[in-house]
């Protein structure tokens, strides 16, 4: 068999000699692209190998993406890039600065010889069911941002456990997965406790939480710490016409929600920081001018994304939380 050579006793798995004999005649021209590999069974018979030993061999370059399979006909050569030593299902629920931020550092520090692809699920749990289904047995690694969908957990425990890492969010169904991931119902009860100093002059806290994109966790975190330190605190799904009053503190997930608040108050002639009050949720390089500087609590993503690729190339199966701070600036 001129593609495939199996030797033994040479210390290199059966497996892995199957996967550098293709790779090799990929290199040198004897298998191109389109080309039929030997069967299963050919291999088999003429190595005296076991069918699980050629699979192996055959699934991990499928993952690569150097052949596919056409069931019923066999094995074909997809690409002759033979340098890809991983390829990386990645799932975002959808892109905005801070998930670009999290994509932007960990292509930074995964390295070369790995091929990223991203998908974005926006929310919809068919689109993610979907998704997860056609990307099965065709990466080597899946990580998956599941956000607070419900009935995905299924979807994702079909992919094979071992080369799966959860993102962002996690819950205690996905347990069995290494994770990055954000508390966000600590990471809010922290940073509203380290600037209470500055909260204390506010006479009431607002936290404007529409509750469907935003994790439920800062929820409860508001909810936990106005309890503990009686601060009276309300609760709104919109700022939509409403009107700011003197001594408010608005806690503020969503940028859109931002952007109202800010210009409601021109309107009014009230001045941030010192009539109402604003703390925003996730940094951006804007946040850091626009009125006068708007503080925030957030999650370090650059960081994030530095953690995760490191978990993809030392094989870490650890759930690690990722680190959150508050950024005081003139709007507290």
């Amino acid at each position: 068999m001129s593609v495939i050579s199996v030797q033994n006793n040479i210390g290199l798995p059966k497996y892995k000699q199957i996967i550098l004999s293709i790779e090799r005649a990929i290199e040198d021209g004897k298998l191109l692209k389109g080309d039929r590999l030997p069967s299963v069974n050919k291999v088999c018979l003429a190595f005296s190998l076991s069918r699980d030993t050629v699979l192996q061999s055959y699934d991990e370059l499928k993952k690569r993406g150097i052949i596919y399979a056409i069931p019923g006909k066999g094995y074909y050569v997809k690409s002759v890039e033979t340098t890809i030593k991983q390829r990386i299902f990645l799932l975002f629920d959808e892109l905005n600065i801070f998930k670009e931020d999290i994509y932007n550092s960990f292509l930074k520090n995964i390295g070369k010889n790995v091929q990223v692809d991203i998908f974005f699920h926006h929310f919809n749990v068919k689109v993610f069911q979907k998704l997860i289904n056609d990307s099965n047995g065709n990466y080597t690694k899946y990580i998956i941002m599941p956000t607070d969908l419900n009935d995905i957990v299924d979807s994702v425990k079909t992919l094979p456990v071992n080369e799966v890492i959860i993102l962002d969010q996690t819950n205690p169904e996905l347990k069995l997965y290494p994770a990055i991931y954000q508390n966000h119902k600590k990471d809010i009860f922290e940073g509203l406790l380290k600037g209470k100093t500055r909260i204390n002059k506010y006479k009431k806290l607002i936290l404007i939480f529409p509750g469907f994109r935003e994790p439920l966790g800062m929820k409860l975190g508001f909810e936990d710490f106005c309890a503990e330190y009686n601060f009276e605190h309300e609760i709104i799904t919109e700022f939509t016409g409403r009107e700011i009053t003197a001594g408010d503190l608005y806690i503020i997930p969503n940028d859109r929600d931002l952007v109202k608040v800010i210009e409601n108050a021109r309107m009014q002639n009230l001045k941030l920081g010192n009539d109402f009050g604003i703390i925003s949720y996730n940094e951006t390089p804007l946040k850091k001018i626009v009125a006068n500087g708007i503080t925030t609590i957030s999650t370090h993503f650059e960081a994030m994304g530095k953690i995760l690729a490191e978990m993809v190339l030392k094989g870490n199966k650890e759930q690690i939380e990722n680190k959150s701070s508050i950024i005081m600036r003139n709007s507290l």
